[in-house]
């Protein structure tokens, strides 16, 4: 009866080391961010530029050239936007609750200014951008007004641009951030990658930037021996 015990024992332990060495894990896949090609980033630019829609003209600007969210730019209040002729700067961060204060470039600063004097938003409503059918542009409202802007692509445009979407924009602006020069840690904090104790997040935006072979060029020219 003990011996018999003892063997029973035994093909479990063997079952169980058998069936964990059979056993294959897998880690969730990481998409490589989306880096937008020249003639990609050429055939979305002109299509903002010829649509007659100043709305569109700045929903484009704060993902393009700002790497906004689409829920910053949803959410994005009245009361925390500041631009003028020559400032312009918001307080920003509706995802998490994690806001900070950014400066704009004039190529998303000037689009917003005419949008807020001259674009047809719903002057009662307490944020930035307002549709008929309610006082704060959905999330999903963007996302179509972005799926209508590359409908009036052509043929061969439409082939560049038919995958993109409106967070592929922030990606690319990740990109060329740090294509300008930019640290992670700056990228980070632009973008709102921060931990819960308020530090950049440096992991999340190494996620949205890759190094490119122009980049490694560069480096190596000043490379010393």
């Amino acid at each position: 009866m003990y011996e018999k015990m003892m063997l029973d024992i035994q093909s479990i332990c063997l079952l169980n080391r058998d069936s964990t060495n059979t056993i294959t894990i897998k880690t969730p896949q990481q998409l490589a961010p989306r880096i937008l090609s020249p003639d990609q980033r050429f055939v979305l630019r002109n299509l903002v530029e010829k649509a007659d829609d100043i709305r569109g003209q700045t929903l484009f600007a704060l993902g393009y050239w700002a790497g906004y969210r689409v829920s910053d730019v949803s959410y994005l209040l009245m009361e925390h936007t500041h631009v003028g002729p020559k400032i312009g700067w918001l307080h920003v961060g509706h995802k998490g609750g994690k806001f900070r204060e950014i400066d704009l470039l004039n190529e998303a600063r000037r689009p917003l200014s005419a949008y807020l004097q001259r674009g047809g938003r719903d002057q009662e409503s307490p944020y930035v951008f307002t549709s008929q059918r309610s006082t704060r542009l959905t999330e999903d409202g963007i996302h179509h007004w972005f799926r209508t802007l590359k409908e009036q692509a052509n043929h061969e445009e439409w082939e560049l641009i038919a995958d993109l979407s409106f967070h592929d924009l922030r990606h690319d602006f990740a990109h060329r951030a740090r294509e300008a020069g930019w640290s992670l840690e700056e990228v980070a904090y632009y973008l709102g990658h921060v931990t819960m104790k308020g530090t950049p997040a440096i992991q999340t935006t190494a996620r949205y930037t890759q190094v490119s072979r122009a980049q490694v060029r560069e480096k190596l020219r000043s490379l010393k021996g």
